[in-house]
């Protein structure tokens, strides 16, 4: 649906309108204008009984499941320009909703994508802030839920968000809008957004009703629903959800199973089920995707703790209870599912590690944390040490090099003036042997 409020165009004055509306809706009853309620309209709009007059209309508005198909649309535009006009907008929408809950007759095919393009109009005059808009999306979305219309309501499901803040509505209203969406969303097999709905559902509760009954059965779903969506591999949020938290009182058989898919192993869910028999069955766990999920996190979990980064083949097939042949593809899975980077070594049997998730976040991985940082400060110390030695070895020998220069500079400065005094000299005697003779001769 737009997120702007649109004119609807319809010409003539408000008792031109109200007449010809009573005057369909008297064909559509088969009864003669004359005796109809056209004649009470007539009567209400001559005594300026406007409100009058469009009660009546309203109340008989439910004929209109009988108009033609190419006439449903304009009838009803009409009609919501009517209702729009009045003060009383409030009071006749519950009718008006009620009556496009219900396809028109004469169109067995397209009857519910034209009630949506009704419900479209009916929203999209209203206000943008107006909080009207939500009985109106909430009656689109159980047209949408009866016929099976999930598609049209896809590319909206990303403004769902900005509408409610924008409609000004309470969270006991946000979370029925919510639990209506993931509801349509399971119907329809979407997985990702049947899980993101309820969990936008659960956290309208305040943590003072995290443990109500309500609250309960919402995350009663949600924590199945982790459990049992394939691509569901991160826990986290949940973890820290009052919601959730709050089912180790009132579920707790389901509140640890959580616990398993949340930081547990392979060993812990066999364990679960040892303790249970048939519970998960029993209460809707598909087993089969559980046990492929728990292979999968537990191989997560091996290979976050591995310290060598270097994972044999037995040690996987051993805690994921598969033949060893089996081992590359559930590693290739692993890596598939964006839980953990790195490459098989054939040759020597073994999963090399590059990156790995961690699941949980407690005391042992703060101590891996720091025993990490005590490894990259000893490391950074001895680089720094090293780079410290090599700026003095580097100071020094510019010294020298300093010293040398300047030696040979003064070495040059000594010769350059006895060169000069022996170059004199050797002119004066020169000049002297001249003159002696010049005297001779």
């Amino acid at each position: 649906m737009a997120s702007q409020a649109n004119i609807l165009m319809v010409e003539g004055s408000f008792e031109d309108q109200i007449l010809e509306m009573s005057q369909y809706l008297d064909t559509q009853k088969r009864v003669n204008p004359a005796q109809g309620i056209t004649v009470e309209i007539e009567k209400f709009v001559q005594e300026e009984r406007k409100d009058e007059a469009l009660d009546k209309i309203v109340s008989c508005s439910s004929v209109l499941v009988t108009a033609p198909e190419r006439e449903f649309i304009p009838a009803y535009n009409l009609l919501i320009h009517l209702i729009r006009s009045s003060s009383n907008f409030n009071k006749h929408l519950p009718t008006l909703l009620q009556n496009l809950s219900t396809p028109p007759q004469t169109a067995p095919h397209n009857g519910p994508t034209i009630l949506i393009s009704v419900l479209s109009t009916l929203y999209n005059v209203l206000p943008v802030s107006s909080h009207e808009r939500y009985p109106v999306y909430k009656a689109t979305l159980n047209v949408v839920a009866k016929n099976g219309l999930y598609d049209l309501l896809i590319p909206q499901l990303e403004k769902v968000d900005k509408w409610v803040e924008e409609w000004g509505t309470s969270e006991a209203e946000k979370r029925d809008l919510f639990v209506t969406i993931a509801g349509i969303a399971e119907e329809a097999s979407d997985d990702d957004q049947f899980y993101n709905f309820l969990l936008k559902a659960l956290k309208t509760f305040p943590d003072s009703e995290a443990g109500s009954a309500a609250a309960r059965d919402i995350a009663v779903r949600l924590v199945k629903a982790a459990i049992n969506i394939p691509s569901r591999l991160d826990f986290d949020e949940l973890a820290i959800t009052p919601g959730v938290i709050a089912l180790e009182g009132s579920e707790p058989q389901l509140f640890q199973l959580f616990e398993v898919f949340a930081g547990g192993q392979l060993e812990d869910y066999v364990d679960f089920n040892d303790e249970n028999d048939t519970w998960a069955e029993d209460n809707g766990i598909n087993t089969d995707a559980a046990y492929r999920k728990i292979r999968l996190l537990t191989l997560t979990s091996l290979a976050a703790s591995c310290a060598d980064r270097s994972l044999p083949y037995n040690t996987i097939s051993r805690r994921l209870h598969v033949p060893e042949e089996d081992v590359e593809l559930w590693v290739i899975d692993v890596i598939r599912a964006g839980l953990v980077e790195g490459k098989l070594s054939q040759l020597n049997q073994t999963f090399l590690i590059h990156r790995a998730n961690v699941r949980n976040f407690g005391e042992e991985e703060w101590k891996q944390v720091a025993d990490r940082l005590s490894t990259w400060k000893d490391t950074l110390r001895g680089i720094l040490e090293v780079v410290k030695n090599g700026r003095e070895q580097a100071k020094a020998q510019e010294v020298r090099d300093q010293q040398r220069i300047e030696g040979e500079l003064a070495g040059l400065e000594v010769r350059e003036p006895r060169e000069r005094r022996g170059g004199r000299d050797r002119k004066q005697q020169h000049l002297e042997r001249q003159k002696q003779q010049e005297v001779e001769g």
